[in-house]
């Protein structure tokens, strides 16, 4: 039985301002009707045949919890379990908290790995190499995936395979993992012939990488088993143990593993792959017409060469005239105009509007929540407009708040709202006032989503004005919405 273990963390700086800290790019829709994440869980979990895997492992951070339930929902896809991080530690603790939960429930387990925000359109490719993979798992090597290279890319890490491959895309030994190469270095690997990109997509035996960090990083093993040994179920989530995961290093698995280890297998992947590492890549990906051109959303090019213009708001219309090698990205809070060959560059954007703090660095402007979403339309002195939309079912707490009152619109579906202890149904074109200091709530009892305007008057309209006194989603005092 394979276990598909999906990694869902991140914070997609070069995808900015797409990709944000409380939003990264794995849940974003960048191409197609599915985000990254939605396209990664099906793929992993279809491979090879749903007869041959369980239900997916998934880790990722609490404020992603809700998301990553109701984006799997989304495609159908019921996970086997949900670890929550107390906080980032890079790949290898991920890694090493799945292997440990996994093997507890299935000693003979077989573990896939792989990021969630990646490319691979060909989904039974795909499939075909997880299955030439597994002869060499039963050996107990580990197994990693190398990308064929297309071009002398600067930007991604490589594999030297003991070997050039033969076409077949039997696994081949590794020989060394390579750093990221200056411009020279990565044309005269292209050129070799036996180097490909380290895509970092693994497949093992769950005892055999449990032993591996035994081996090669024994230090991680202590606090992490403790971790999961000492994690609490809440509301079907398994929250690992905060202060043994304080005490783990923060490290990728190459590092700590994978370039000690001397029992490594590649399986070659030439069908096409892509980390969406940047606009440039989102660009590639996206197809660009014969002028090398691609527009998104709402956007108009004219007379334009290879350049990218995209619009991710429903209130702005991106224009580009006489444009050469130029990606434009607008949203409702931001707007990135840069040159294509600075797509790496755009994290420094990202470092020096956290330096100014400026909240678009980090916060998006659609602010996601387990029973929906809002978004702020306007922010004045003692005043704040919200479009707030309330999945079918869903409920936010009862709450009351000390420096503002809130009238409430609706503008589309019914909304079940209390008041005091009071309850009455709001219909659509209808209102509702809500007085500083009453205990309120509002839900959405029918089966398509709530949407209300709210206008909030006060003396201070924060997140974080709120007593909560009952929620379905066991939040804690001060924690929005």
């Amino acid at each position: 039985m394979i276990y598909p273990t999906i990694l869902c963390g991140g914070s997609g700086t070069r995808l900015w301002p797409l990709s944000r800290k409380s939003y990264p790019k794995q849940f974003a829709q960048l191409s197609g009707e599915e985000t990254l994440f939605q396209g990664s869980a099906k793929r992993m979990c279809g491979a090879i045949g749903e007869e041959s895997f369980a239900k997916p492992v998934v880790l990722t951070a609490s404020d992603f919890r809700f998301i990553v339930v109701e984006q799997l929902a989304e495609v159908g896809i019921d996970p086997g379990a949900i670890l929550i991080e107390p906080e980032g530690r890079n790949t290898a603790p991920a890694i090493l908290a799945a292997a440990l939960h996994v093997s507890a429930q299935d000693p003979e387990a077989v573990m896939l790995v792989s990021p969630s925000d990646h490319v691979i359109p060909d989904t039974a490719a795909f499939g075909a190499a997880v299955a030439r993979g597994l002869s060499a798992v039963a050996q107990g090597k580990l197994v990693t995936f190398g990308i064929q290279p297309t071009r002398a890319e600067t930007g991604y890490g490589y594999l030297e395979l003991s070997q050039k491959p033969d076409g077949s895309g039997s696994a081949i030994d590794l020989k060394a993992f390579a750093e990221k190469p200056d411009a020279a270095r990565a044309q005269e690997m292209l050129g070799a012939g036996n180097y490909l990109w380290n895509a970092g997509i693994f497949l093992f035996r769950a005892a055999d990488i449990i032993k591996a960090f035994e081996a090669h990083a024994g230090g991680l093993v202590g606090p992490v088993r403790e971790a999961v040994d000492q994690a609490e179920v809440d509301l079907g989530f398994l929250r690992l143990a905060p202060e043994p995961w304080a005490e783990v290093e923060n490290i990728s698995i190459d590092y700590a593993v994978m370039e000690k280890a001397d029992s490594l297998a590649v399986v070659p992947f030439d069908s096409g792959w892509s980390d969406l590492g940047g606009w440039d890549a989102v660009w590639r990906e996206s197809g660009p017409d014969d002028a090398g051109v691609v527009t998104s959303g709402d956007a108009t090019a004219i007379e334009c060469a290879n350049t990218l213009l995209r619009s991710d708001s429903e209130r702005l219309e991106v224009v580009g005239i006489g444009l050469e090698n130029v990606m434009a990205v607008a949203m409702n809070d931001a707007v990135l105009i840069a040159d294509m060959s600075r797509a790496q560059d755009v994290k420094e954007a990202v470092a020096a509007l956290k330096a100014k703090g400026a909240s678009q660095a980090t916060h998006f402007p659609m602010d996601h929540r387990p029973w929906g979403w809002f978004e702020s339309l306007v922010v004045g002195n003692r005043f704040q407009v919200k479009r707030i939309h309330v999945h079918p079912g869903a409920a936010l707490s009862l709450q009351s708040h000390f420096h503002r009152s809130e009238h409430w619109i609706v503008v589309e579906g019914t909304a079940r709202v209390t008041v005091d202890g009071e309850v009455k149904l709001v219909a659509e074109n209808e209102s509702i006032y809500v007085p500083l200091g009453a205990k309120h709530r509002m839900e959405n009892p029918g089966k398509v989503p709530m949407v209300l305007i709210e206008v909030q008057t006060g003396s201070y309209v924060g997140e974080d004005d709120i007593i909560r006194y009952e929620d379905v989603y066991a939040r804690g005092q001060g924690a929005k919405g």
